[in-house]
């Protein structure tokens, strides 16, 4: 577990082996979600979401709800 400290700024570094799993760069910039529970999703905002077309594929016959995506926003 990488760890690092906030400054009384609310600054922090991010963690050379995070970074490096992240694939971030200098300058770009870092998306944060706060879950129900309290824990913390940070994601790099490295690509764009066309990046992703055709990364995946429904299964046959099997269709979801936009509610059922967003299970985090139900409560």
């Amino acid at each position: 577990m990488q760890e690092s400290t906030v400054t009384v700024k609310g600054q922090t570094t991010v963690p050379q082996p995070v970074r490096e799993a992240l694939h971030v760069q200098p300058g770009e910039k870092l998306c944060w979600h706060v879950m129900p529970d309290g824990s913390v999703v940070v994601r790099a905002k490295n690509r764009s979401i066309l990046d992703m077309a055709g990364l995946l594929t429904a299964p046959k016959g099997k269709k979801v709800k936009v509610d059922d995506m967003n299970a985090w926003a139900a409560t």
